[in-house]
């Protein structure tokens, strides 16, 4: 309600934070990195995508409250209900990821994962190899290759929709959603005090983050 009163309301840990802005450099700097022929950097920039992705994998289970999995997706038709009142000016009251924008978030991660993922099995059969080019065929190293190019275009479709939202959420209806991404906090009514959400054990989440560093460090000593 107008005139109502605000506080400020930490919805996003640091983990997620430096998830996504770290996210946003890589894929940034692994475009550059082949464009450029830099392709040890490339692979190297790609392991560390892959590594982010899995603590991301593990913290949408075991992090915090906003992280979860669990909280932020919901039906398809509700993701549908909520874009078809985008249009309406309303306070924003949303706790985390709204309705669409948690299956946005699977989407993102899922094609990065399949990107990273087939990035391991490509050969170009001359400069490029991914550390698990040598355990399959020439033949499907090659069809990794290929996936890797097609993957990649569809990342950025979904980047441009992300973008895209975000830009419409602050145009249509005031919300301010690249902020809370970088300070980690939000103002909402203060009625929505008692909703604060629990962030996740640092401990934890540095567990996690060496688990998948270590895991993503044994699939690269195999090329």
């Amino acid at each position: 309600m107008p005139g109502e009163a605000r506080i400020r309301v930490k919805v996003w840990d640091g983990w997620i934070r430096l998830f996504h802005w770290g996210l946003v450099a890589l894929i940034g700097f692994s475009w550059w990195s082949a464009e450029t022929g830099r392709l040890d950097w490339h692979i190297l920039s790609g392991e560390v995508i892959l590594a982010l992705l899995l603590f991301r994998l593990a913290w949408g289970f075991l992090g915090s409250d906003t992280a979860r999995f669990s909280r932020f997706l919901r039906s398809p038709v509700e993701g549908l209900r909520h874009l078809r009142h985008l249009h309406r000016r309303e306070p924003d009251t949303e706790i985390g990821h709204n309705a669409a924008g948690g299956w946005m978030v699977l989407v993102l991660l899922g094609l990065i994962l399949a990107q990273a993922v087939s990035g391991l099995f490509t050969d170009d059969g001359i400069l490029a190899r991914g550390p698990l080019a040598r355990s399959v065929s020439p033949g499907l190293a090659d069809s990794a290759r290929s996936l890797h190019f097609l993957v990649f275009d569809l990342v950025l479709i979904a980047i441009g929709l992300h973008v895209l939202a975000v830009l419409a959420y602050a145009v249509l209806k005031r919300h301010d959603l690249v902020r809370p991404m970088v300070t980690g906090f939000k103002k909402l009514p203060a009625g929505f005090a008692a909703r604060a959400p629990r962030m996740g054990s640092p401990w934890l989440a540095l567990v996690l983050l060496a688990l998948a560093a270590g895991v993503v460090t044994v699939i690269a000593r195999q090329g």
